[in-house]
């Protein structure tokens, strides 16, 4: 399952992801990881046995604490995916572990931390009973934005542990520079 029901172009995502251009890389985490969490019990109530995705959420919290290094936490990645994959007939269940693996690269960089929001929303609306996908894009979106509104005021009080390329703060934020790349390709087109 790679159709994603929005997309770093929807306009329901924008404000978020001008609120994720002004944040560093450890609030980044802190945010995908929560955000992680939420959209997890979609695969686990669906497929209990399979503990690869809830793994993954573990090893990238280990990563952010310096605890592993990025191969195992690129493991933990990769059978998430392939967890998704296995049950890629379960639309819901497919996206929810997709967000899992974006949620361990969100350690690496900052600009898959929205793919934890997008492959989020799309879990909760193909898990949605009654309720339209318009109904249920919006209340995600509000709970991600807040989410990141909240890890924007916590972020800056949690002193770790951290993993040493985590604690570095003049490193430039990724999805800001991926916006302004994106920008001049577009000016440069007309």
């Amino acid at each position: 399952m790679r159709k994603l029901l929005v997309t770093r172009e929807s306009a329901c995502l924008q404000p978020m992801l001008s609120l994720i251009e002004e944040q560093n890389h450890r609030t980044l985490v802190l945010w995908s990881l929560d955000c992680a969490r939420h959209v997890l019990p979609i695969f686990e109530e669906r497929y209990p046995s399979d503990g690869r995705p809830g793994q993954a959420i573990v090893a990238a919290e280990k990563w952010a604490r310096g605890e592993i290094k990025m191969p195992e936490a690129k493991k933990a990645a990769h059978a998430a995916h392939n967890s998704a994959t296995a049950v890629e007939f379960d639309l819901a269940a497919c996206a929810s572990a997709r967000a899992m693996g974006h949620a361990v690269g969100s350690v690496h960089v900052e600009t898959h931390a929205i793919g934890v929001v997008m492959y989020g929303i799309t879990a909760f609306v193909y898990s949605a009973k009654a309720e339209s996908a318009e109904n249920v894009i919006s209340r995600e979106c509000k709970w991600f934005y807040d989410r990141l509104v909240y890890w924007e005021s916590q972020g800056k009080k949690d002193k770790g542990p951290w993993a040493s390329f985590l604690l570095r703060e003049d490193t430039p934020n990724k999805e800001k520079l991926l916006r302004l790349k994106q920008e001049q390709r577009e000016s440069g087109n007309r």
